[in-house]
């Protein structure tokens, strides 16, 4: 208990850069080691030996080398098999496991481990089972040493049963010179479960005369290029689609790619059928083989497809797909020219002939606004307006033409009304206008709003408007199921139609000469007839400035027919209150004044 140095003396040391050893003087705890001293017994023996004088003294043999425990053992190691038995209480299938380890005793400081081989898959943590210690062999404290150690013997270790079953050739040789007798060796115990899993052993086929590996090496690299189509349009939402297939002659297999065009629709996958062998013709039993699930075998196919099967022209099975190999690359032209003689695969057009596009058809026309702003609903799913000539709308803004009608109708009623036609040029619509006549139980005013005029002679697929040269003196207009007769024009269509002479048919030109000859026909009886009476020179200047005002109203040919309408007894006179009514009736544009003054 007073001692309070443990360590060990050095025994081992350099001395200019060489290794020398010393024997120590002081063991542990710092008490010295009667290494020198002679015993009681060599004490006795010098003191009664006589001396020889002859000789002399006999030299006392040197001591032997010192050499150190852990330099003597050094990287020397026992190793024993052994085994452990495990209870396992949570199986059904097994209730003990047999585990084996190896059993390291190290010599150089009597230490040991455990060491489990590692075996894959097992799903049992293996390895170390037990670092390199020294192992306690009782609870008195006293540890394992080698002598302990034999084959056929059980040890415990931290309440573990192992039993050495054998040793490796340096333990036997090294247990046999220390003078142990070892016992014979002992078959390893195996594990049950572990032997009932185990397979039986593979039979081995002898291979065939074919050379694969010749094969790989001869046509590494060389791949025949068919392209091909497959045709579903029988069935619903099929299509015709084209592929790439691949045919690898250094292993026979096969590989399908699909053919991409731009904003086709279709996700951007490569491959349809991975490359493999595809079988041709499989054994009976093998028809309801899990394809999806395992992989066929030699055992289950009769023929696999060979580059002689993928021919230009024909059709070709291949996972239920019927494709039509249509052409293929130089490459492979060549290889068929030179293997199997065949020089004519020439290329099949499969290009099918675009239908003739379907000609639309419209819905019947409903008589709601224009063909053309209707037919715009069948064409896009958001109508725009159709499109017009600005060109057009800008060199004939506000140029309209006027012409008077009367209504060709059996009714007598109808007789005596007059309509006013209105042509404008930039939209080339029509507006008529009935100028409103009183006591005569027709209500006028705006009788046809603007809009286009189909001519009866044309149909609603294909309709032809009125046009300006249409319109003429004498001429018949039908609108809508109402026949209008053009009686005469306004000056400013005598002035278009002279400068468009040439749009005009003849019969139209004559129809204008004949109105002019017409109003310059009273010209010289007036020019001839001499006035004297003051009073009657004033009424005509009066007239002059009236007509003046009324050259472009539309109605002002048709004044004469509506004084004439409320002259029933046809004596050219009219009260004064009549006059008014029938100014007030056309709306004329002429002073509140002059009209009193006449």
């Amino acid at each position: 208990p007073q001692k309070t140095a443990f360590h060990r003396s050095q025994t081992l040391g350099y001395r200019n850069g060489y290794a020398v050893v010393r024997r120590p003087t002081v063991g542990v705890g710092g008490a010295r080691l009667p290494v020198n001293q002679l015993s009681q017994t060599e004490l006795d023996e010098l003191a009664n030996r006589a001396p020889a004088l002859t000789y002399g003294q006999p030299k006392q043999a040197p001591p032997a080398e010192f050499i150190p425990a852990h330099v003597a053992f050094d990287k020397k190691v026992l190793k024993f098999d052994a085994y452990f038995q495990e209870d396992v209480p949570m199986s059904t299938e097994e209730h003990y496991r047999i585990r084996q380890v190896n059993i390291y005793y190290y010599l150089e400081d009597d230490s040991m481990s455990v060491m489990e081989p590692v075996v894959e898959n097992s799903g049992i943590p293996q390895g170390k089972l037990i670092k390199r210690q020294r192992l306690a062999k009782n609870d008195q404290g006293d540890h394992y040493h080698w002598k302990d150690l034999n084959r056929g013997i059980n040890i415990t270790i931290y309440g573990k049963t192992f039993h050495l079953v054998d040793c490796d050739r340096f333990t036997q040789v090294f247990l046999e010179s220390q003078g142990i007798e070892l016992n014979p060796p002992e078959r390893m115990a195996l594990d049950p479960y572990t032997e009932l899993r185990k397979q039986p052993l593979r039979k081995y086929v002898t291979p065939s005369d074919f050379d694969q590996l010749k094969q790989f090496l001869t046509f590494d690299k060389q791949v025949l290029r068919f392209y091909a189509i497959w045709d579903d349009t029988d069935s619903m939402f099929g299509e015709c689609r084209n592929y790439i297939i691949h045919y690898y002659l250094m292993d026979d297999t096969v590989e399908i790619r699909e053919v991409h065009e731009r904003n086709d629709g279709r996700d951007p996958f490569p491959l349809l059928m991975n490359r493999q062998r595809m079988p041709k013709v499989l054994v009976e039993n093998a028809k309801n083989f899990p394809q999806c699930v395992l992989e066929i075998s030699d055992q289950e196919v009769l023929e696999w497809y060979t580059a002689k099967d993928f021919i230009v022209g024909k059709p070709l099975t291949i996972l239920g797909r019927t494709f039509f190999i249509y052409d293929c690359d130089p490459f492979t032209r060549q290889y068929y020219k030179e293997k199997f003689g065949i020089s004519d695969l020439p290329r099949i057009d499969v290009s099918k002939k675009e239908p003739p596009p379907v000609k639309q058809e419209l819905p019947p026309y409903n008589g709601y606004g224009q063909i053309e702003d209707s037919a715009q609903n069948c064409f896009v799913l958001i109508p725009k307006a159709p499109k017009k000539d600005v060109m057009k709308m800008l060199m004939d803004d506000s140029k309209v033409l006027r012409y008077l009608a009367a209504l060709d109708s059996p009714i007598p009623e109808d007789k005596d009304r007059r309509f006013v036609f209105s042509y404008f040029l930039a939209s080339e619509m029509i507006s008529i206008f009935e100028p409103p006549v009183r006591n005569s139980g027709i209500i006028g005013g705006k009788y046809l709003g603007r809009t286009k005029v189909i001519k009866p002679s044309s149909s609603m697929e294909n309709p032809i408007y009125y046009g300006p040269t249409d319109f003429f003196i004498g001429a018949v207009i039908e609108v809508f199921g109402h026949r209008f007769v053009i009686l005469d024009t306004d000056d400013y269509v005598l002035k278009y139609m002279e400068s468009n002479a040439a749009q005009y048919s003849p019969e139209a030109l004559l129809s204008i000469q004949n109105r002019v000859r017409k109003h310059e026909a009273p010209a010289p009886e007036l020019e001839n007839k001499q006035t004297t009476d003051p009073g009657e020179q004033e009424l005509e200047a009066l007239i002059d400035t009236i007509q003046k005002q009324l050259k472009p109203h539309p109605c002002k040919d048709n004044i004469h027919e509506a004084f004439q309408i409320y002259d029933q007894e046809a004596s050219g006179f009219v009260d004064k209150e009549m006059f008014f009514k029938v100014c007030d009736s056309l709306n004329l544009p002429v002073d509140d004044s002059l009209i009193k003054e006449v």
